[in-house]
């Protein structure tokens, strides 16, 4: 009996699929991505809006998802090359170089998942792992379900947790001067 064929995805693969379908690329296998929760998505409003208000005028710009982040994409790799394609819950890119129409080529400054039922394993492992090898420098894991957020910074090529907060904390964001988020506003009593 023959085994059955691997297919190894690209961007160009992931270009040409229905934009309503949420699927990640890691290394050409796809990830299909649930729906995500009222929780969630009231975190991701509340984050973007505290980061768009302070980034207001800045060089720096954030991205909910959806949004295309090719963490190992080169100068001159056409999609056919670029197997690895995720949308972080939100992005913070201070490198206007890296930004195109189809999202971010290369690494955010800084990337924030939301955990659901459905992501956290996926987003405490594989993304962390992902983020640290492609040089994201700050990585935020925000737990809706225990009102908590894990903070890592880059240091030497690896992550070294800075911070942890919970509900009513106010938390630096190391990556950006001066800029904190209130987190009674993202996780409301």
């Amino acid at each position: 009996m023959p085994l059955p064929q691997e297919n190894r995805y690209t961007l160009a693969d992931a270009l040409a699929w229905d934009e309503q379908d949420r699927i990640e690329l890691i290394y050409g296998d796809p990830v299909m991505m649930a729906p995500p929760t009222r929780a969630h998505q009231k975190a991701v409003m509340e984050l973007s809006a505290q980061l768009h208000a302070y980034l207001k005028g800045k060089k720096c710009e954030v991205y909910p998802a959806p949004f295309a982040v090719r963490l190992f994409e080169q100068d001159g790799d056409r999609p056919e090359d670029v197997d690895t394609m995720v949308e972080p819950d939100i992005s913070v890119v201070c490198d206007p170089s890296k930004l195109d129409d189809i999202g971010c080529k290369g690494a955010p400054d800084l990337v924030m998942e939301i955990l659901s039922p459905s992501t956290t394993r996926h987003d405490r492992f594989t993304k962390f792992n992902l983020y640290q090898r492609a040089g994201v420098r700050e990585y935020w894991i925000i737990d809706p379900a225990e009102k908590s957020v894990q903070v890592f910074a880059l240091e030497d090529g690896r992550y070294t947790a800075k911070d942890f907060g919970a509900a009513g904390d106010r938390l630096r964001v190391n990556v950006l001067e001066d800029c904190t988020i209130d987190l009674s506003q993202v996780f409301p009593e």
